[in-house]
Formats: C-alpha cells, sequence, structure tokens
C-alpha cells in the first residue's frame, strides 16, 4: 500500500486547503481511510475517518464543522476539506489506511503515507 499526500502549504488564519491522498497499488475499497496529524511537540492525533464503502464520517472535536473528509473511489483518493482554519490547526498531515473493516477514531491504522505540512499563521 502507497499512501502519497499532496495539498499542504502555509496559508493565513481563516483561510482554506485541500489535502489529497493517493491510495496506489490497492482495491481502495478494501481499506478504510482517515486522516491524522500531529503538531510540534505532541503525539499524533485522528482527524477524521471515513468508511469507503458507504462514506460514513467520523471527526475530531477539535475539527468538526470546519473540516470535511470524503473521497473518489474511483480514482482511489481522499481529501479533507479543511475550512476556518487555525494557527492550532498547524501540523503535518498524515493520510493512513486499514485494512481490518474498522474506522474509527481510535489507533490501529496500518498504513501511512509521508505527510504534508499545513502551516497557519
Amino acid at each position: 500500500v502507497q499512501l502519497v499526500e499532496s495539498g499542504g502549504g502555509s496559508v493565513q488564519a481563516g483561510g482554506s486547503l485541500t489535502l489529497s491522498c493517493a491510495a496506489l497499488r490497492v482495491r481502495y475499497i478494501e481499506y478504510n481511510m482517515a486522516w491524522y496529524r500531529q503538531m510540534p511537540g505532541k503525539e499524533r492525533e485522528a482527524v477524521a475517518a471515513i468508511y469507503t464503502t458507504d462514506a460514513k464520517t467520523y471527526y475530531s472535536d477539535a475539527v468538526k464543522g470546519r473540516f470535511t473528509i470524503s473521497q473518489d473511489s474511483i480514482d482511489n483518493t481522499l481529501y479533507l476539506q479543511m475550512n476556518s482554519l487555525k494557527p492550532e490547526d498547524t501540523a503535518i498531515y498524515y493520510c493512513v489506511a486499514r485494512d481490518d473493516g474498522s474506522c474509527s477514531l481510535t489507533p490501529g491504522w496500518t498504513y501511512r503515507g509521508q505527510g504534508t505540512q499545513v502551516t497557519v499563521s
């Protein structure tokens, strides 16, 4: 499984960014997908997750109402639309996947991309 993130960058507070994650060499619907982030000096935390079969989603309280996780299961691509960004959203964002049928904001995600930096000032 290869996960390749893109779309990170620098933005002012209140702005928006969209992250993408291309899932390569996989049968996409056999995996559930999520976005994690790691802020400087802190543990990695779950942001949003999605069941690829029915698009049921989960969000952390920190991003609920501001971020939207979505997918294009034809192109094997996961997205994270981030609106109303805050400086505390500054982090490296990782695309993660698992193939055990579970999907939640708890640990257990098996595969991870290289990450993309998001900086909000």
